[in-house]
């Protein structure tokens, strides 16, 4: 992706080139910082309101003052009229600030969408299955270990998408202890047997995707019933179809878990059917 504009909460857009942290800014020395994406379409981000809503509550958890969203909103209105683009990615930031002055900080950035996620969608794209070494319920039971939170310590979830490349896929897929499906690095998995579409359940600490939430609301239209839980990589291995969801790369099918076909290795109709909702709810505004 190529950084298009930035804005900073009290400086306005400034140049992409310019410095905009503090070297003792918590998010550099220790990550703690939180941060929310989405997508652009014809120059709107979609659900910008839910995301905002989702960056206060992970701000709450890592222990953050508290998030401005009118400050924030006016910062991605500020960035998306620099870059004068139609279609890209909106990020905000919410930095502590500074070590010890108190005093948070705020970016929204706009960039270039990335290349191939149109090829990845019609080709579809194969996963390996990586352990994270836990119960299923450690996440949404321990508070420390920031389940369902965005945050910008994302080196876990960037080492996982480097080992599923170093083994010749695409991304990766989190199990908990028993070979139960979490999520992936950045996106939520879905799969689909019959007319159901399953996906684990946010009881587990997974991240709860402003994506699968609009999936949620179009499966009905489609004449699927969604349902979520506790599944195991069988389950997912066994599916008619399975795919991915997030802001940015939308509705990806999955035509592989470690080298095992799911449907004969084709992307399936849910997923199609389900883009195409997508992109008319985001066109919609």
């Amino acid at each position: 992706m190529t950084l298009l504009a930035v804005a900073v909460l009290g400086r306005g857009v400034v140049p992409p080139e310019d410095p905009v942290l503090h070297a003792d800014d918590e998010a550099l020395l220790r990550g703690r910082a939180a941060f929310e994406t989405t997508r652009v379409y014809g120059g709107r981000p979609f659900r910008l309101d839910e995301h905002l809503i989702r960056l206060r509550e992970s701000a709450v958890r890592i222990g953050l003052p508290a998030v401005d969203p009118v400050d924030c909103a006016a910062l991605a209105r500020d960035a998306l009229a620099a870059a004068g683009v139609d279609d890209g990615v909106l990020r905000v930031y919410w930095t502590p600030g500074r070590e010890g002055n108190g005093r948070p900080n705020a970016l929204a950035l706009v960039s270039t969408l990335p290349e191939g996620l149109e090829e990845r969608r019609r080709r579809g794209i194969r996963l390996v299955a990586l352990p994270l070494g836990f119960g299923p319920d450690l996440r949404a039971v321990a508070p420390w270990m920031l389940g369902g939170v965005k945050s910008t310590s994302y080196a876990v979830n960037m080492a996982a998408e480097a080992e599923a490349k170093r083994r010749g896929a695409d991304d990766a897929v989190f199990l908990a202890e028993g070979d139960v499906v979490l999520e992936g690095p950045v996106t939520n998995i879905w799969w689909r047997r019959g007319a159901t579409l399953y996906t684990p359940g946010v009881e587990l600490g997974i991240l709860p995707g402003v994506t699968r939430a609009t999936i949620f609301e179009e499966a009905g239209e489609a004449g699927y019933q969604v349902a979520e839980g506790e599944y195991t990589l069988e389950d997912l291995g066994g599916a008619d179809e399975a795919f991915t969801s997030s802001s940015v790369r939308e509705i990806v099918p999955v035509v592989a878990v470690d080298d095992l076909p799911i449907a004969y290795g084709r992307p399936g109709p849910a997923a199609v059917e389900l883009q195409g909702r997508l992109r008319a709810r985001a066109g919609a505004g």
